[in-house]
Order: structure tokens, then C-alpha cells, then sequence
């Protein structure tokens, strides 16, 4: 489609490379931009570089922060401290805080365990959660890793790490659907999985 065009399939493929954007959207995103008014791009582009800069993580959760080595979560003195949630990316971070119903902190891992794409416990924010674990202020630890080969892989390898803490440790209950992403899942199912959490 639109071979001849050599600009329009850089721009094709450059919007290829984001994951989640799905492939029919793609070209819409792409015709968006074009027929936008320059201006408008370019204030795209500022914005987006701007974020960039100025946008960093969270020293102890790893969710996103500004100008500052802590997020809102962990710095606020509203959230409860003592139970953290274990998530895999930002999006189930941002999908668990949309429900409205938890009053915890998270940890955000950075994806999960797969070894055939080179992805160990090295790659992911594992240790720095261990080490917060032992500091002692932690008392509950709630997997919210997917409910996939990978999560559950991701989950209990945290959990062998975990067999020495006397923490209560639990993990979102059924309801959430083996291979689904937490990222698209309806408030209410997410809701309903963290507060009927099991034992893990």
C-alpha cells in the first residue's frame, strides 16, 4: 500500500515499532499527522520530547515520576505503605489505579520472565523489590503479574525468593482470564480480582 511513497512508509514503519497499536490503526495514526497543521505536529513533537526529558522513574517503585526521585504513590502520605502490588508494566499499574479501590503502593517489575526472548531475572526490577521487601515496613505483597505462562513464571520465582519474609502474600483472584492483559480489562473485573485476592 502506498509503495511509491518512501516518506509516508518511514513514518509507517517508525509508528510500527509501538507496541499495543494495532496494525489498522496504524495508517489512521499516520494520516492524522499528515493532514494535521504543522504547527500542531510540531507541538506534538515538542510535547513528546519535553516528556521525555523531563519524565524519569521512581527511585523504590519504578512507576514514572517528575523532577522528583519518588512517584506520587510512595511520597503520599494517604497511601498504605505496608501493601505493595506487584504489576508487570505501567499500563497495570494505570489499569489497577483506575478502580479506584486500592489504597496500597505498587512495583513495577518492567515485564516478565521469558527466556527465549533473553528476558531474566536480571532484566526486571526484582532485586530492588527483595531488597525493599526486607527493609520490613511491607507487611501484605499482592501479585498482580498476568495470568499468562510468563506472570505466573514471573510470580513464582519472586515467590521462591520470598520463602523467608514473613509477609502475607496473595495473588488477584480468578475472575481474570488465563492469557488476558490487565491493561484491557473492564474496572469492575479488576476490581472484583483485588479485593476476592487469594493466597498465594
Amino acid at each position: 500500500m502506498f509503495a511509491d511513497l518512501q516518506h509516508f512508509q518511514r513514518l509507517v514503519r517508525q509508528l510500527q515499532k509501538v507496541p499495543f497499536l494495532a496494525s489498522k490503526n496504524v495508517y489512521r495514526v499516520a494520516v492524522y499527522f499528515l493532514i494535521n497543521d504543522k504547527k500542531e505536529v510540531e507541538q506534538f513533537c515538542k510535547v513528546l520530547l519535553d516528556s521525555k526529558e523531563n519524565i524519569g522513574f521512581c527511585k523504590v517503585c519504578f512507576n514514572l515520576t517528575e523532577k522528583a526521585d519518588l512517584c506520587s504513590f510512595c511520597s503520599s502520605t494517604k497511601r498504605d505503605k505496608s501493601i505493595v502490588c506487584v504489576v508487570e508494566t505501567l499500563h497495570d499499574l494505570f489499569a489497577i489505579e483506575n478502580c479506584g479501590g486500592y489504597s496500597g503502593v505498587y512495583h513495577v517489575l518492567g515485564g516478565a520472565l521469558c527466556p527465549l526472548d533473553g528476558v531474566g531475572p536480571d532484566s526486571l526490577n526484582i532485586e530492588p523489590l527483595l531488597k525493599r521487601l526486607r527493609l520490613g515496613e511491607v507487611k501484605e505483597v499482592i501479585f498482580a503479574t498476568n495470568p499468562t505462562p510468563e506472570g505466573e513464571a514471573t510470580a513464582s520465582y519472586i515467590f521462591s525468593r520470598m520463602k523467608d519474609m514473613q509477609l502475607a502474600i496473595s495473588r488477584l483472584a480468578s475472575g481474570v482470564p488465563i492469557g488476558s492483559n490487565l491493561g484491557f480489562m473492564d474496572r469492575v473485573t479488576i476490581s472484583k480480582a483485588l479485593s476476592g485476592r487469594r493466597p498465594y
